[in-house]
């Protein structure tokens, strides 16, 4: 059976982030989503592009999938990786990256392209000034990169227009 992807509303990926994903819930905002479908229509998962959680990656240059999910059907993962890279590519985005948890291989990644670009140390979000309770897990992060549009800066396309 072959898939298909195609975008979402906001709406509609995180249904699927609420009903697959095993430890996050539905994100607030996005640039964009997509899913990958099979013939009939029925989803087979769904990935969430946004703005980069970190404040001090550079919010114009780098897109971030903040949320993929499947229902374990084979190649969806590396279908939406690949796919999110191809459209962030099209906006003029420079980079485009993701994290996992330090436990998941990363194998769908690689098959599409990404890199491993280092770990984050796993923390809380709660401090002593505004105490939460963690529902995510914890355990160190790795960060994967597609490298997209090396060398765009958003000077170089103002420059050029101005020409």
């Amino acid at each position: 059976m072959s898939l298909h992807v195609r975008p979402l509303t906001l709406k509609e990926a995180n249904a699927l982030v609420g009903s697959w994903h095993r430890h996050h819930r539905p994100v607030v905002g996005h640039r964009f989503s997509i899913g990958v479908f099979d013939e009939g229509g029925a989803p087979h998962g769904a990935a969430i592009v946004g703005r980069p959680v970190a404040r001090a990656v550079d919010q114009s240059a780098v897109a971030e999938v903040t949320r993929l999910v499947t229902d374990g059907h084979k190649n969806a993962c590396s279908m939406l990786y690949a796919a999110a890279a191809r459209a962030a590519s099209a906006m003029g985005f420079e980079r485009i990256q993701t994290y996992t948890l330090a436990s998941e291989p990363g194998t769908s990644l690689r098959a599409s392209g990404w890199v491993l670009d280092g770990t984050t140390r796993g923390r809380s979000w709660s401090c002593e000034s505004r105490p939460r309770v963690d529902t995510h897990p914890t355990e160190d992060k790795q960060r994967w990169v597609r490298v997209l549009n090396p060398g765009w800066q958003a000077s170089d396309s103002d420059s050029r227009e101005a020409a």
